[in-house]
């Protein structure tokens, strides 16, 4: 290996949006995130369905369909 051609490593302090902090080793000193295993839905099983611009009721008035049209043809 080539001297002096590698970054140093140190101690990290990685801080999340929700302002959680962990201690780990990295190349740089402080890590900002927006989600971690305290805030993140899977991990705290707080899960939130969005349906972004409607993308159900575009695709139902697009081919003119019914929620009874939808729900027999998946049956």
């Amino acid at each position: 290996m080539k001297p002096k051609i590698h970054p140093e490593f140190k101690e990290t302090t990685i801080i999340c949006a929700c302002g959680a902090e962990f201690k780990t080793m990295s190349t740089v000193q402080e890590l900002r995130v927006e989600v971690c295993s305290k805030c993140h839905p899977f991990f705290t099983g707080k899960r939130k369905y969005v349906d972004t611009a409607g993308r159900v009721e575009k695709f139902r008035q697009k081919y003119n369909l019914t929620e009874s049209e939808t729900t027999s043809e998946e049956a």
